[in-house]
């Protein structure tokens, strides 16, 4: 493995423990005489841990690089490195968007699978991994294919992971 994106974890453990917290607090006072009050007050409470770790969760389904010798991974997609431009990771490195401008880019990359939401049908780039937008605040990086497809990848460190693709991209064009 030439590159793996870590995925902080600090959000799902704050999360996780105040939710622990709050139950064993709970149980402090009401276990063993209410357990069912308990119990059910621990799946409510469930329910709104859940959308707090949907983000995360959904962070690493869709948007977890990885490089190796021969393939960019994000998310679920497989894209072979032969088949990037070197060119365009060359030009993505040399951008250095300011915090405002990668907040903006993440809020506009929609990829959605809905009529008039595709990147395409705006004339936007694609969005590899498999989600339906660019979490907000991780900035986007725009790389083309050897064939012109503009791909966009959202990353958590955009010079680590262009610096990790540039030497792991060949430089010489494939034989057809």
């Amino acid at each position: 493995m030439h590159y793996e994106e870590k995925t902080p974890k600090t959000w799902s453990a704050i999360c996780i423990a105040l939710y622990l917290l709050g139950i064993g607090y709970m149980g402090v006072g009401t276990l063993p005489d209410e357990f069912g009050l308990w119990l059910g007050l621990s799946a409510l409470f469930l329910l709104l841990l859940l959308p707090c770790l949907a983000i995360p969760i959904s962070k690493f389904i869709y948007h977890r690089i990885q490089i190796d010798a021969q393939t960019l991974r994000v998310g679920r997609e497989r894209i072979p490195l032969a088949t990037i431009d070197p060119t365009s990771i060359q030009t993505a490195a040399a951008e250095n968007p300011t915090a405002a401008q990668r907040y903006a880019a993440s809020l506009n990359t929609i990829d959605a699978p809905v009529p008039g939401l595709r990147a395409t049908d705006h004339g936007a780039p694609r969005l590899v991994g498999g989600g339906w937008s660019a979490p907000m605040g991780m900035d986007t990086v725009v790389i083309r294919t050897r064939q012109g497809e503009p791909l966009s990848i959202a990353t958590r460190n955009r010079s680590s992971f262009l610096t990790a693709l540039a030497q792991a991209t060949p430089t010489m064009h494939p034989n057809p």
